[in-house]
């Protein structure tokens, strides 16, 4: 009797653990995803990004899955939606002329 009692409180234990596990770790995680992807979904001409790879831009054009990003005169490069890091604001940059 008391063996299955003892798998029980096992059970409960293991779903409160991942309970927590939850709400702590993948739901904030899936909320910042889900905001990220919003931001690169809202993009448009003009707007200031900066890439994972450290380069700050401003965005030429908008495609499917890439953006023409202007990085200084006369310099353009497409660089894949899903490697931009995020949307700059304020004036931490100058803008790109």
């Amino acid at each position: 009797m008391e063996q299955g009692a003892s798998n029980y409180s096992f059970l409960i234990m293991m779903a409160l653990i991942f309970g927590v596990f939850y709400f702590i770790v993948i739901m904030p995680a899936k909320k910042q995803q889900k905001k990220k992807e919003q931001m690169i979904a809202d993009l448009k001409k003009g707007d200031r990004i900066l890439t994972t790879g450290g380069i700050f831009a401003t965005v030429a054009s908008v495609e499917d899955h890439s953006l023409l990003v202007k990085i200084s005169e006369n310099v353009k490069i497409r660089v894949a939606k899903n490697a931009v890091a995020g949307q700059v604001t304020g004036d931490g940059v100058p803008p790109i002329e």
